[in-house]
């Protein structure tokens, strides 16, 4: 066989396999989570921070132990009268933004993935652990270090 008449051969099987692959390839259920984040309006700060002013009706909850927000992808929570965790939205587990904080601990609904409040997994499908973001509180502005 010639290569032309190989090259014919392939004809619709060859043009609908190289479809298939380029429409798989735009299909993702992860999320990048290596992508710089954007600030949300009223937060503040710079590029490396999230500045978070809890007087506001936007981030009161904050002011509450056991609330949390989530702001540019990332959960905030209240853990104690003193200190607050803040981890990213996505779960390691499969990449999904479904994060949030209940009873202590950070958790996603998908597939039941637990996460202490230093992002350290707590179950199976938590064991790749999540990231976390260092936080400091001065006064009624809470930063968050990116």
């Amino acid at each position: 066989m010639s290569r032309m008449e190989f090259l014919k051969s392939l004809g619709l099987k060859g043009a609908s396999l190289f479809a298939v692959y380029c429409a798989a390839s735009g299909l993702s259920s992860c999320v990048n989570e290596s992508m710089e984040p954007t600030l949300p309006p009223g937060t503040g700060g710079n590029a490396n921070e999230l500045n978070l002013d809890l007087s506001t009706s936007a981030y009161s909850k904050l002011n509450t132990v056991g609330n949390y927000v989530i702001v540019n992808s990332i959960v905030i929570a209240r853990v104690s009268q003193t200190d607050f965790a803040a981890v990213t939205q996505v779960c390691s587990h499969e990449g999904r933004k479904k994060v949030y904080y209940k009873n202590g601990e950070f958790y996603c609904p998908e597939h039941g993935a637990r996460f202490d409040t230093s992002g350290k997994g707590l179950n199976s499908k938590g064991s790749k652990g999540i990231k976390n973001y260092a936080t400091e509180l001065t006064g009624t502005t809470l930063k968050v270090f990116l």
